[in-house]
């Protein structure tokens, strides 16, 4: 807990603020899905053909920013491949995998 007199981090955007995947940390940041859906509804938006310049100007921008997260996020997932497929033991954290990912218990009996 945040003593008085400092910030308190919160994941949540302040208010008025929309969440931006791509803003986010590495370690903390939404899933790939989370950000593919986003990137798809950029790509919507600007293919429909009906935003003014500059509003279709900063779409483009938060699709770059988007993208740039997504390529990140796969380059992670590939690097944690390469390790299990190396015959590693060693887990390696997945980012934004958080609580939908599931436990790996029952694959310890084999």
């Amino acid at each position: 807990m945040a003593s008085p007199g400092k910030p308190n981090p919160s994941k949540r955007p302040a208010a008025g603020k929309p969440a931006d995947p791509a803003a986010e940390p590495a370690r903390e940041g939404p899933a790939i899905d989370q950000v593919l859906a986003s990137l798809e509804r950029v790509v919507a938006e600007l293919e429909a053909g009906d935003l003014p310049l500059e509003t279709a100007l900063q779409r483009f921008e938060d699709g770059v920013r988007l993208a740039r997260r997504g390529t990140a996020l796969l380059d992670a997932v590939e690097q944690r491949v390469e390790v299990l497929l190396e015959g590693r033991d060693e887990a390696v954290p997945f980012p934004g995998a958080g609580e939908a990912e599931e436990s790996d218990d029952d694959d310890e009996n084999f």
